[in-house]
């Protein structure tokens, strides 16, 4: 099933609940007077957030009455950022960094490994609904290449084999640790230091 936007049937409404709708003003609040729009991205974020982690029509037009805008403005900032869903997607999403440091240390194979556990290919959803693949531009992550954004957290030095893992351990419900996968610590070289091996005695 692809994540594409058209042939979405699309909710008639869209309100922020009183809980969301309180967190929306304190948003707008954090901008000087003249200058709301500017709360435009996370009030995005989290009428997608209330709404299964995809943002219809109605939201985005909820959102631009809300700031006074003209609703092709809100659309312009949902349709270019691929942080915002603009169609159903599964439970879990799986975002492969594709841009050019990440391809070139194997996001290629990825990419390929996530397609074949999931049966899908890039921008679809699995028939049973739990998992979206999808393919995004830098996420500024390179020292850690290859790298995938799964359910907002990121998941570096990925291979075949350990993405493969974890999406295994997703789909039989267990957590899944965020950051490198290749054991290393942060962006640490993963072949352990080479300069200041030494402690400075006192």
């Amino acid at each position: 099933m692809s994540v594409s936007a058209a042939h979405v049937t699309q909710p008639e409404s869209f309100a922020f609940t009183p809980q969301n709708q309180k967190q929306a003003e304190k948003i707008v609040a954090r901008y000087p007077k003249g200058r709301q729009a500017s709360a435009v991205m996370p009030l995005l974020a989290l009428a997608q957030k209330q709404h299964d982690n995809w943002l219809p029509k109605a939201a985005m037009d909820a959102v631009a009455s809300l700031l006074g805008m003209p609703p092709i403005r809100v659309y312009e900032v949902a349709t270019f950022y691929s942080m915002y869903n603009l169609a159903p997607v599964g439970k879990h999403v799986i975002q492969v960094c594709t841009t050019t440091p990440c391809w070139l240390r194997g996001a290629g194979d990825v990419v390929e490994a996530c397609e074949k556990k999931l049966g899908i290919g890039l921008g679809e959803t699995t028939p049973d609904g739990q998992f979206t693949l999808k393919e995004v531009e830098c996420l500024g992550a390179c020292v850690n290449a290859p790298m995938a954004d799964i359910d907002g957290k990121f998941f570096e030095d990925l291979t075949p084999d350990n993405v493969t893992a974890l999406i295994s351990a997703l789909k039989n419900g267990n957590a899944i640790k965020p950051g490198p996968q290749s054991g290393r610590r942060s962006s640490e070289p993963q072949g352990g230091l080479t300069t200041l091996k030494n402690k400075k005695s006192a």
